[in-house]
């Protein structure tokens, strides 16, 4: 057991941190794959082209030794250019195999870019694929050895069945060009993963993975369930949708955290995961807020032995914060209210507020606490 918990810091030290130092700017999105790699579940990444999302996904299965499949979808993807054709010989015996020879069911890694170009021909086999890891065509019935699928997008799902699809990915993260102060690491960095293209000795196997997967079930949740429960209807209430499903999955995601520390045992740090369970971009500054608030009351054993993730506090996009501002002041101009969603509209201001304190641009924070102040005191708040 002592054996299989050091393979979760060798995996940071060996893979997680060495791609850091080549992707400058994406230790965010790096923590988050190893994350999911440990749970085994699926991380979406929105952002612009040319931001590495698929690189991250090759150079994470090449220090692996893991079988990637990369695939871009079209609105006209078929079934066979992701799952493999059928195989003619065996068709002519009158079997429908599938020949899955370099396609998606015989990968340890996926990444399938512009992921919600996917049409109704391949939805539900992606959707079995995402949430049971089993393939299924017909008859034929595979379970499938993937440890990770990474979705990617520049734009969020604007229908129900892209809705569906976007749930199977538990975690959220944005990809976006880095800060100007940093251009000159990526390039520097990035010539320096061109001219090196020699192999990586690969230091964490797909069986070491394996085995911290396998480990999740000996993790103990038990310190933070009410802790967890409360969480999660506190969000439910500040209008994040968790549903029964996810949130019982969740729960892999806040074990993978606690044996990236080396723990068996969940503690209240491991919920800052639950940062990147984002529908819409307005949702991450609220989220961090009541994320940031739970954590606060973490001791100082915990703090100990925390991921390096749950430090600080992440500093709010003034921007976001003013959309989500526009938007509550319009349904309070549009609509007359009834008390319960008065009260849920209150709850987002106060989380908003406490948001706005960490904006560093004085001018900014003041021009938005103003404008929630003037909110609040329209439903009769004092701020």
């Amino acid at each position: 057991m002592a054996e299989v918990l050091r393979l979760g810091q060798k995996l940071t030290d060996t893979v997680l941190e060495p791609m850091k130092r080549s992707f400058v700017g994406k230790d965010e999105i790096i923590d988050l794959l190893g994350i999911c790699l440990v749970a085994r579940e699926n991380l979406f990444i929105l952002g612009p082209p040319g931001t590495a999302k698929s690189a991250l996904v090759q150079q994470l299965a090449r220090r692996i030794e893991g079988q990637v499949f990369d695939y871009l979808l079209t609105r006209f993807s078929e079934p066979n250019e992701i799952f493999g054709p059928f195989d003619i010989r065996r068709l002519r015996d009158g079997e429908l195999i599938t020949n899955t020879e370099g396609m998606l069911p015989e990968a340890t890694f996926v990444f399938l870019d512009e992921l919600l170009n996917a049409n109704s021909a391949i939805l539900n086999s992606l959707l079995l694929v995402l949430n049971e890891r089993i393939f299924r065509r017909g008859r034929e019935t595979r379970h499938l050895p993937t440890l990770i699928v990474v979705g990617a997008s520049n734009h969020l799902p604007q229908d129900d069945a892209l809705g569906a699809l976007f749930d199977r990915f538990l975690l959220r993260v944005r990809s976006d060009n880095v800060h100007q102060e940093q251009l000159s690491s990526v390039l520097s960095a990035g010539w320096q993963l061109d001219m090196r293209r020699e192999e990586v000795a690969a230091e964490v196997t797909i069986e070491d993975v394996r085995q911290l997967n396998a480990l999740l079930r000996s993790v103990d949740l038990s310190q933070v369930e009410s802790v967890y429960v409360e969480l999660v209807h506190r969000l439910r209430h500040v209008g994040v949708a968790i549903s029964d499903r996810r949130a019982v999955k969740l729960q892999r995601i806040l074990a993978a955290s606690a044996l990236l520390c080396g723990r068996l045992i969940v503690n209240r740090t491991d919920l800052w995961v639950l940062r990147h369970i984002w529908d819409t971009e307005e949702q991450q500054d609220v989220l961090a807020a009541v994320i940031d608030d739970v954590l606060q009351d973490a001791t100082d054993e915990e703090k100990a032995t925390s991921h390096p993730r749950s430090h600080g506090n992440n500093a709010p996009d003034p921007e976001r914060l003013a959309a989500e501002i526009e938007r509550i002041e319009t349904r309070i101009e549009q609509e007359k209210l009834p008390p319960t969603d008065q009260a849920y509209v209150r709850d987002q201001l106060g989380l908003l507020a406490a948001r706005c304190q960490w904006v560093s641009d004085t001018q900014q924070r003041d021009f938005l606490a103003t404008k929630v102040n003037q909110l609040l005191d329209r439903l009769g708040v004092t701020a």
